[in-house]
């Protein structure tokens, strides 16, 4: 498995009037991390744009743990928690600069077709990175998800 880092500096307009981190930026962080893991195994998100496709979520969860504060660092760990044959779930934890976990979350993507939505496999849309995904999702027990 595979896990890519990315350091965050949360900014004062991150934060809300409790002085936290307000929970819609940790949406923002997941995009981040994702598209670091993208380029740290050797492909962009605008490439796959350009050839026509495109990537949207189609779920996500996250579960908060330990709030992060203005002037803190933040790391986002981002893996691929499993990949099928229409669908790729992300994994990711933010963490304080200590390793405290602030939160853990999954995002779902489809692929699909730019212009009419329809789903397309990733393996048909680009099969280096579908194999390069395949290569480094999760393995739980010994056995890939």
């Amino acid at each position: 498995m595979h896990i890519s880092e990315k350091e965050i500096e949360i900014r004062y307009a991150e934060t809300d009037q409790m002085g936290l981190v307000y929970h819609a930026n940790y949406l923002i962080w997941l995009e981040i991390g994702r598209t670091k893991l993208i380029e740290d195994i050797g492909f962009t998100y605008a490439g796959m744009e350009e050839q026509g496709f495109i990537s949207p979520v189609t779920d996500v969860s996250i579960q908060y743990k330990a709030a992060l504060r203005y002037g803190q660092k933040a790391k986002v760990r981002t893996w691929v928690e499993d990949h099928g044959r229409l669908r790729t779930t992300y994994g990711y934890e933010v963490v304080h600069e200590d390793g405290t976990i602030a939160a853990k979350a999954t995002s779902e993507h489809v692929v699909v077709k730019k212009d009419t939505f329809r789903p397309v496999p990733l393996k048909k849309v680009n099969p280096a990175w579908n194999e390069k995904y395949e290569e480094i999702k999760k393995v739980t027990d010994g056995v890939r998800n």
